[in-house]
């Protein structure tokens, strides 16, 4: 009992193992023969060829034939080209008319790829530089000081490198031998003309007038003040010292002299710097030159300073280019505060804001091909056409370029997808080069266009089977051999 219910579940199992594989492989044949197209009501080529064949009922009788693979291959017929791929057919108005590499799009393309255009305007057209500053002493404002007669310094009012000093204040107070003995020279002839300007001799009273001039020049040669001067005048004795004074407002920026030091005529003793007004240095690249010119604005910002604007001018531009960084230097002259926040060596910001306005046309940096060699740019027109023009620009203002030569204002140029359309037009201008300006369309005995071939030249007829050679005497040709058929199996069972 126990073998028979064994057999019947085996059995039963295996029935249902059958039943499940089957319906396994049902439904893997449907769905393969479904994505291969054998269930499908159409095929997507289908419904592509019946879209293309009501399109083409709508455009009339077709110009020619084109393989879809060799565009030289026109024929004047439908058929296959020589792959095996069916032609397809070209109507008049699906070539672009108009100047070489112009192409034709479909309104839904030019959607899909994202096709933007921007219209050609003629506007004022200004540059903003921003660079960075350096601020440094005005050269013009510096001055070095030093004495024309020998002597020691017996004080000293400048202690430091850096002190500030005004126009007029006393630096150092100089004994020297020459000094003294011109002083007494100076009050001897001042005495001799007080007692000689009664005398009836018109000649000597000229004599002692140009001994006290020549006295006094000395002294003004030797740089003592005209207060100096008249003071020794009115005190009719002389000092020991000579105090030289500051000629102008700045700070110490070099001090060689000690106090108790010997001097000797010519030695520099200080170095005065203006600072009241600052030079700033900035450089700036060879392309952006042309919008440089002297006397425009400049404006300066410093970081320590948040908010702080100062303005200046354009002072001087350097007539060479530095060689390690090919840049020019522009030179800006900058008025300082009263407390001096404008300090030598700081670093700025500078923004350099163009005095030229040109009145030209412009067009968006994005919509010019720069190939190296030339400046392209797509102009859109009418119909879906899109034409490659070369440009001669300009100067880059901002985001834009100054157009020279190639457009006209209120032209249409291509900002987005205008790489796209530039390779679509160079491969539509090769074609154009290799069909030639007039279309020859081949005959059904010769299906390709001639003018494909080069001039002079025909396709090579194709060469006739020649009859093989004659046997030798005694020779023949071999039998070809015959294959035996195997015996038959023996039936199932036997051996």
């Amino acid at each position: 009992m126990t073998s028979d219910n064994d057999r019947k579940k085996i059995r039963t199992s295996s029935v249902w193992m059958v039943g499940i594989t089957a319906l396994i492989t049902l439904v893997v044949a449907g769905t393969a023969a479904y994505f291969l197209g054998y269930l499908r009501p159409a095929s997507r080529a289908t419904r592509v060829n019946q879209t293309s064949s009501q399109s083409a009922k709508g455009k009339g009788k077709p110009n020619h034939w084109r393989s879809s693979m060799d565009p030289t291959e026109v024929y004047n017929h439908p058929g296959k080209d020589r792959m095996g791929m069916a032609l397809v057919p070209v109507y008049e108005g699906d070539e672009s008319a108009g100047p070489p590499g112009t192409i034709k799009i479909d309104p839904v393309t030019i959607q899909n790829i994202g096709v933007k255009t921007v219209i050609v305007k003629r506007k004022q057209l200004s540059r903003e530089i921003r660079t960075v500053g350096r601020v440094a002493y005005n050269e013009e404002r510096m001055r070095e000081i030093t004495l024309k007669v020998g002597g020691w310094v017996e004080r000293q009012n400048v202690n430091y490198v850096g002190q500030e000093v005004k126009r007029g204040e006393p630096l150092l107070e100089i004994y020297s031998p020459d000094l003294v003995s011109t002083q007494e020279e100076y009050l001897l002839a001042l005495r001799y003309k007080d007692r000689l300007k009664e005398s009836p001799s018109s000649e000597i009273v000229k004599g002692s007038d140009t001994l006290l001039k020549s006295a006094e020049t000395r002294l003004r040669y030797w740089d003592i003040t005209d207060a100096q001067i008249k003071a020794l005048r009115e005190r009719g004795k002389i000092t020991r010292s000579m105090v030289l004074h500051a000629p102008f407002r700045g700070i110490i920026t070099e001090r060689n002299i000690l106090e108790g030091g010997h001097v000797q005529p010519g030695q520099p003793l200080y170095h005065i710097a203006d600072i009241s007004k600052v030079w700033v240095y900035a450089e700036i690249y060879e392309y952006e030159a042309p919008w440089i010119k002297l006397g425009q604005t400049a404006e300066m910002t410093l970081a320590y300073e948040p908010g702080a604007v100062y303005r200046g001018k354009v002072d001087y531009l350097y007539p060479y280019v530095k060689d390690t960084t090919r840049t020019l230097q522009v030179r800006m002259e900058f008025r300082n505060s009263k407390d001096f926040k404008l300090k030598p060596n700081m670093w700025a910001n500078v923004t350099l804001k163009s005095a030229i306005s040109r009145n030209g046309l412009s067009v968006p940096v994005q919509s010019v091909i720069r190939t190296g060699k030339k400046d392209i740019a797509l102009i859109a027109l009418e119909g879906g056409r899109f034409e490659p023009r070369e440009l001669r620009l300009g100067p880059q203002a901002g985001d834009e370029f100054e157009v020279l030569d190639g457009l006209k204002e209120g032209e249409r140029v291509v900002t987005s997808a205008q790489f796209l359309i530039n390779s679509e037009s160079n491969l539509q201008s090769a074609l154009s080069k290799m069909l030639g300006p007039k279309k020859e369309v081949g005959s059904p005995a010769s299906p390709v266009q001639q003018s494909a071939m080069p001039p002079g030249m025909k396709m090579p007829e194709p060469a006739s089977a020649k009859p093989a050679p004659p046997m030798p005497p005694g020779m023949k040709m071999p039998a070809t051999p015959t294959v035996k058929p195997s015996p038959p199996l023996p039936p199932p069972g036997k051996e």
